[in-house]
């Protein structure tokens, strides 16, 4: 089973959360009442809506971790899934996103703004420890 299978497993029994597909055509996504929260575009590559204010809050965290690529002005966040702690890392975000989209699609929102980061973003696989 790979890393992303074990993290759509993970998030499927969240109640806030439901499966279908990726509104941007590539993958399965997991949606809140208000919002896609997640797309699952490959066995490692997650994109992430976490909204531009809680991208702007986690700020250089979210720059300076590994797993995180971010594309200036998406409201998206791509992760790259390669080993547990990205899923926890998953994980975590999820539960930041969730809270951000409470209140609803924020008013500004339009098709541009709601795409993901798919093929807007190349993720390098990392180095083997060796």
């Amino acid at each position: 089973m790979t890393l992303a299978q074990r993290a759509m497993e993970r998030l499927e029994v969240w109640p806030d959360l439901s499966a279908g597909p990726a509104g941007c055509g590539a993958g399965r996504a997991l949606r809140s009442a208000h919002s896609e929260i997640v797309h699952f575009h490959s066995d490692r590559e997650v994109d992430l809506h976490l909204t531009l204010p809680a991208i702007q809050r986690f700020g250089r965290g979210l720059w300076e971790t590994t797993a995180v690529r971010l594309v200036p002005g998406s409201r998206w966040v791509t992760l790259h899934l390669g080993c547990e702690a990205d899923v926890d890392l998953l994980m975590s975000l999820v539960s930041v996103a969730l809270k951000a989209h409470q209140g609803g699609p924020p008013a500004d929102v339009s098709a541009h703004w709601a795409a993901c980061n798919f093929r807007r973003v190349t993720v390098l696989p990392r180095a083997e420890a060796g």
